[in-house]
């Protein structure tokens, strides 16, 4: 099996795999979003990147204090801006639910993640074949997500969960969020696309060029970890929900966040070996790959555990059309993926 075949099947695993990461979630008792959130983000982006890393890298110091600190920086930037764009996720879907926030941040970042990495990294090859077939796949990716999301809106609309009247401009601002909750989740894949120096460094000092990529995570991770604990504990503050760790469910509770984030970051970290699989275009057509495997995962976990129920037809049928279209997205991706 040649590696960008490889690529493209850890590719699918970690986009099923991080699709369905917060199922635990809806198991957990007692406790409010802000209490399994802070646990998840301390073990996701505080505890998991640095073991990884120092498990894989050799000479970790040695690697950091030999790259460049404005790349580091640089790195941990975009980790930051990521954390933000969790905050805009968390009001966007206060506003216009989650089905939709999730259509519409996920459909941006696919977009946003692939075409700058292209357009920055790898202008010459644009009008290439595999430049114009990842241009195709994410157009099509774009398509289906608003499918997607049209659904979700007809969705809500008869369960009579959509905004009326005043609620407009509430309404605005929730799709404002989402729109910028997806510019900012592309920034993951721009910490690995433009972290490519730090790869080849602790590529140099014996890493595996499988686990390379670990010297990205963690300072992608924790630059991402700073909103996300801070904006935790002012909910705790505010909601007065920090005594909900004392529940009596508190137990299993930190499992399930233990478990979300042993599957996003194990994903996340899965995502990071396929692209560099993938080769010089990894970043440029692994991360709308991942995306689309992500949102028709979560598609498919939402109609098998019956949030279509009592919604009619016409919602689903828009779904069912919006996940077509991302699996033709991935197959066009994924041979754009299989040129030279």
């Amino acid at each position: 099996m040649d590696n960008a075949t490889t690529g493209l099947i850890l590719l699918m695993v970690a986009g099923m795999v991080n699709g369905s990461f917060t199922v635990p979630m809806k198991f957990t008792k007692g406790w409010a979003w802000e209490n399994i959130w802070l646990l998840w983000s301390i073990f996701a982006l505080v505890v998991f990147p640095p073991v990884c890393a120092f498990s894989a890298i050799p000479h970790l110091f040695a690697v950091y204090s030999g790259s460049s600190i404005v790349l580091i920086l640089t790195i941990a930037g975009f980790g930051l801006g990521w954390g933000v764009s969790q905050l805009c996720f968390g009001l966007a879907t206060n506003s216009i639910g989650i089905a939709l926030t999730f259509s519409i941040a996920m459909g941006i970042s696919a977009a946003v993640g692939s075409l700058v990495p292209m357009v920055l990294l790898h202008s010459q090859r644009i009008w290439s074949l595999p430049g114009l077939a990842a241009m195709v796949g994410v157009a099509i990716l774009l398509v289906g997500v608003f499918m997607c999301a049209r659904a979700s809106r007809l969705r809500e609309q008869a369960a009579a969960l959509s905004l009326e009247g005043s609620s407009q401009t509430r309404e605005v601002n929730g799709v404002f969020f989402a729109v910028c909750s997806g510019l900012g989740g592309a920034m993951v894949n721009f910490g690995v696309a433009f972290g490519g120096p730090l790869i080849a460094r602790a590529e140099m000092f014996g890493a595996n060029s499988a686990w390379s990529p670990n010297v990205v995570w963690l300072p992608l991770m924790l630059g991402g970890a700073i909103p996300n604990l801070i904006y935790c504990v002012y909910l705790l503050r505010t909601n007065r929900s920090s005594a909900k760790f004392r529940a009596p469910e508190s137990a299993i509770n930190m499992f399930y966040a233990l478990v979300m984030a042993v599957f996003w970051f194990g994903s996340t970290s899965l995502y990071g070996v396929a692209a560099g699989k993938l080769g010089a275009w990894g970043t440029v057509l692994g991360w709308p790959l991942f995306s689309s495997v992500i949102v028709i995962t979560a598609s498919v976990l939402g109609i098998v555990t019956g949030e279509w129920k009592n919604t009619g037809k016409r919602p689903l049928r828009f779904q069912v059309v919006g996940v077509a279209l991302l699996v033709l997205a991935v197959f066009v991706l994924s041979s754009a993926g299989q040129r030279p």
